[in-house]
């Protein structure tokens, strides 16, 4: 089987669709090694570099000029014989010649037709024009959870038969067992407190950052936040001088992914209150990680987080606060979670994954 990818992402995106790329051919090329897998793109960089170099992973340069991703790159996979064209991020191309082949797209999430004002009139119209025609336009569609799956179904107006929910891991990093060693250079490279809880992802009004620090304002537990600041950020700030929590909470960056797996081991307590998410990748990390979770009772976040992470509503920051603070003082809560929810987390693991895509490559073919 020849399958052939949208690689824009794998190359040139460092965070959840990029991720999302890299991990699926590199499970795919691992437990599959029989069939040949193309990234075509109009460059490469040394992004999944490793993955690359793999025997049965070729590079395709794809053809230059402008809108080429849209008009040229599906007749590029056609050419090289693919048998599957899949694109990972939410699009197709546009046009096709006669020779056949295997249209497949995943969506994430439609968080720009839930959450509107977090996005430009433009882009919302741009949005969703490219997700309706990929999903008139694939064979057959990947949905990252059951919440993208209603979406779909209730946004685009897509039969339910045409769209199968395959879950995605996360960076092989937060799976592997690191040295007593790199863990306490990690913490003393980052001057982190001694306990402390975390939160991870992008600072925007979304991802609810602001609820956090009003759940530990006037407390003594400290937060570490790791995520690309935006101008919500001067919110966050203004709350932090005006209430002098600056001691108290922590911004990190420059974090490479085997120190941010470390971040996450050395935490009590992870703390991801997103309103909304097509799948929470950080929840995942965090189990994969033994440490306890404490998520959005809404969207995909329960599929994520299993039935042993504690959920509160997003918005209720007083519920939020209870919850951190029974288990930041009940050790043998967090322990019993957390064993508990690694447990839980294995269903994420590479292979059964790989196998599901596989699966679902073959019913198509």
């Amino acid at each position: 089987m020849k399958i052939a990818y949208d690689a824009k992402r794998f190359f040139h995106n460092t965070s959840g669709l990029g991720n999302y790329s890299r991990d699926l051919v590199r499970i795919l090329s691992e437990y599959f090694p029989e069939n040949e897998y193309l990234l075509l793109n109009k460059n490469k960089s040394e992004r999944g570099q490793e993955i690359v170099e793999r025997s049965n992973v070729n590079f395709i340069e794809s053809s230059k000029g402008k809108f080429s991703r849209q008009f040229k790159m599906g007749k590029d996979a056609q050419m090289q014989n693919a048998d599957i064209f899949h694109g990972l991020s939410g699009e197709l191309p546009l046009k096709w010649d006669k020779t056949p082949i295997k249209k497949v797209v995943t969506i994430h999430d439609l968080i720009f037709m839930r959450y509107p004002q977090y996005y430009s009139f433009f882009d919302r119209k741009i949005h969703f024009w490219k997700f309706k025609k990929a999903a008139e336009t694939a064979d057959e569609i990947i949905a990252i959870s059951e919440q993208t799956k209603k979406d779909i179904i209730h946004y685009l107006k897509v039969p339910e038969t045409k769209i199968e929910v395959i879950y995605q891991g996360c960076h092989h990093a937060f799976k592997e067992i690191q040295s007593e060693e790199f863990v306490q250079n990690t913490k003393e490279k980052f001057n982190l407190p001694e306990r402390f809880t975390l939160n991870v992802g992008t600072i925007e009004e979304r991802k609810n950052l602001l609820n956090i620090m009003k759940a530990i304002d006037k407390t003594d537990i400290p937060l570490v936040v790791v995520g690309r600041k935006t101008k919500y950020f001067k919110k966050i700030k203004g709350f932090i001088l005006k209430n002098k929590m600056e001691k108290q909470v922590h911004f990190l960056e420059g974090v490479s992914m085997q120190e941010l797996a470390a971040i996450y081991k050395l935490a009590d307590i992870f703390v991801y209150t997103s309103l909304f998410e097509g799948f929470g990748i950080p929840v995942i990390e965090a189990l994969f990680s033994k440490t306890v979770v404490i998520t959005s009772n809404t969207s995909c976040l329960p599929e994520a987080g299993g039935n042993d992470s504690v959920y509160v509503d997003p918005k209720n920051y007083l519920d939020l606060q209870s919850k951190i603070k029974f288990l930041w003082n009940s050790e043998s809560e967090r322990k019993r979670r957390a064993d508990k929810g690694f447990e839980f987390v294995q269903k994420f693991n590479d292979k059964p994954i790989a196998n599901e895509l596989m699966n679902f490559y073959q019913k198509l073919l």
